[in-house]
């Protein structure tokens, strides 16, 4: 019975009127610290390979490691912001298994005991009949520690199989880790672009990470499944690896669903696997068959105490939360919509409503009779918004004609909600 992916597989349309794609993500967060999880080794992007490495990062002999208290709080501070629960206490657990970028042959970790859990995140998508709002709950969100970074030397596809020989940079290993798992409330690939769209933009505004998908900071494991359209049971799920862009998520997530609807409705079966997805073919292909819990044989970490954030510590972050973006999408409607924009779902895009603004727009408050602002109204201009960097009189021009300005206002009336 093959399990093997087919030539040729059918077309998405054909998919979706039949079965029902079932997604649930698994979104790595690099937190933006200046040291590392549980060593004072720096964090930069870009250093000259194993250069930012020491005996706990490498894991030598005798190393102790200790717990980075900022990452600590910029865990709370996601977990929060993802209306998640946090843990009263929680504990590090050590994740086995053998592979060349992590030099100890385990990953630091946490298991049973996250630090958040039971969260959710409402997400706008934009769809044929207008902005639509879906919820993804958020199963739990645990620290843990990065991998370092495998290069392939040789060979035509960059990949293990065929390359000459392999170079290792443990710069990466031990950068603290926060990963964001949901639950499959996702069903297609414009729901999944949209979870992750959000999701950066709240890590973002929070200041836990920069989010930049293109250097690592932020990648996507996709869980894929099918099933019958009117069935209630999930099915064989494969886990898409490393996935590090919007673009690449959404074509690997069509691809797979219709490549296990094709499997199926030619009398095979998924196997569950962990699959890469390769930009150049369109295609993913097997990595490894899939790993239980029990393979990886948790336990707790002996040499990390638990960690307990405490009620006081808790309450002081969720005091300082910065207004998140859909909050900040919701005060910014009014304005819009007096210009003739409304929001399309997304935390930048917008797009040109039917309605015709009767008054023109003042961002900065100048009113409609000034032919001219005075100094003064001037001054306050340039102190409540950044249209100073621009020539004046644009802050008061009529409404925006070109929809490609939209962003450019945007920015502009920013100074409304600091």
């Amino acid at each position: 019975m093959s399990t093997q992916t087919t030539e040729k597989v059918l077309p998405y349309d054909d998919v979706v009127a039949r079965f029902d794609p079932v997604l649930g993500l698994e979104v790595h967060v690099e937190l933006g610290t200046a040291t590392k999880m549980f060593c004072g080794c720096p964090t930069g992007f870009g250093a000259d390979p194993n250069t930012q490495v020491c005996p706990v990062c490498l894991g030598l002999p005798g190393a102790l490691p200790a717990v980075n208290a900022v990452a600590v709080e910029s865990a709370i501070r996601i977990g929060l912001a993802l209306n998640c629960r946090i843990a009263e206490w929680c504990r590090f657990a050590r994740k086995n298994y053998f592979y060349p970028d992590m030099p100890k042959n385990f990953q630091t970790s946490q298991y049973d005991e996250p630090i958040a859990f039971d969260g959710f995140l409402d997400v706008d998508v934009e769809t044929d009949e207008g902005v639509q709002t879906f919820r993804v709950e958020i199963e739990r969100a645990h620290m843990e520690e990065d991998t370092g970074k495998t290069t392939h030397q040789g060979g035509a596809t960059g990949r293990i199989h065929g390359a000459d020989y392999s170079l290792v940079d443990y710069n990466r290993a031990g950068v603290p880790l926060l990963e964001i798992v949901s639950r499959p409330d996702i069903r297609d690939a414009d729901q999944a672009r949209a979870y992750v769209s959000e999701l950066r933009s709240i890590l973002v505004a929070v200041g836990a990470s920069d989010g930049k998908m293109e250097e690592g900071s932020m990648r996507v494991d996709c869980n894929v499944s099918v099933r019958p359209q009117g069935s209630d049971t999930l099915g064989t799920r494969c886990e898409i690896k490393n996935v590090n862009s919007l673009r690449s998520l959404g074509r690997a997530v069509d691809y797979e669903a219709a490549r296990q609807v094709d499997l199926i409705e030619g009398g095979g079966t998924v196997r569950q696997e962990t699959r890469h997805w390769n930009e150049n073919d369109g295609r993913t292909h097997t990595l490894r068959v899939k790993e239980e819990a029990d393979d990886y044989r948790y336990f707790t970490d002996p040499d990390l105490v638990p960690c307990d954030p405490g009620d006081e510590w808790i309450e002081r972050v969720r005091a300082e939360l910065p207004v998140l973006p859909a909050a900040r999408r919701a005060r910014l409607a009014p304005v819009l919509a007096e210009h003739g924009y409304r929001s399309a779902g997304g935390p930048s895009t917008f797009s040109r409503a039917s309605a015709t603004p009767s008054s023109p727009a003042r961002p900065c408050g100048l009113p409609s009779s000034a032919s001219r602002p005075s100094a003064r109204s001037r001054a306050t201009c340039r102190t409540q918004s950044s249209c100073s960097r621009r020539r004046w009189p644009r802050c008061r021009q009529a409404p925006l004609a070109n929809p490609r300005r939209a962003t450019s206002f945007r920015r502009q009336s920013r100074g409304f909600w600091r």
